[in-house]
């Protein structure tokens, strides 16, 4: 099975998809890493790959499933955390003003100390962006303090968020699937 996500690697998709492979089809696949959803769900669509793994939390959510309607179905759904994340600041910066974050994490802690707030396409891109001086702060996984030890420091630590995921492929449940509700 070649399951689609949003990339790049590292990302909390790439993670929940290699999850996915491991408990549901027995480890048997490969996950293909996209720039975008749209992007994935072309793939799907294309038979390029064989299903699309989304977090409902995502942005492009409602979007892709608006525009794949009847075309591309839900197969499967599943609850999961994600790696824990963090808000993490520039260590050399004593009050951060500009944080960077993926859309979905807005909310995820009180930003409102923030004069400005910059949105990344994922929590790795707001990492990078936080590491390349682009932003003084940024909500990222919680490892990437470990990774960059002299480079950032913790403003707080936000755990895990739990996430409903979506996994999508070109052929409608059949009748009477225990996913199915009548």
């Amino acid at each position: 099975m070649r399951i689609a996500t949003l990339g790049p690697e590292g990302s909390n998709h790439a993670l929940i998809a290699k999850r996915y492979l491991t408990q549901r089809a027995g480890a048997e696949g490969e996950v293909c890493l996209y720039a975008t959803f749209p992007e994935a769900f072309e793939g799907l669509l294309a038979g390029r790959v064989d299903r699309v793994l989304q977090c409902t939390a995502h942005f492009s959510h409602a979007d892709c499933v608006g525009r794949t309607m009847h075309r591309a179905f839900p197969v499967d759904t599943f609850v999961a955390g994600s790696r824990p994340l963090a808000l993490l600041a520039r260590a050399e910066v004593e009050s951060p003003s500009r944080v960077g974050l993926q859309p979905a994490t807005r909310y995820y802690t009180d930003l409102a100390a923030f004069a400005e707030q910059q949105d990344y396409p994922s929590i790795v891109a707001a990492e990078e962006a936080l590491l390349a001086g682009e932003v003084d702060a940024g909500i990222c996984a919680r490892e990437a303090l470990e990774r960059h030890p002299g480079s950032l420091r913790l403003m707080e630590d936000l755990g895990p968020a739990l996430d409903v995921w979506v996994l999508y492929g070109t052929r409608p449940l059949p009748g009477g699937h225990p996913l199915l509700l009548g």
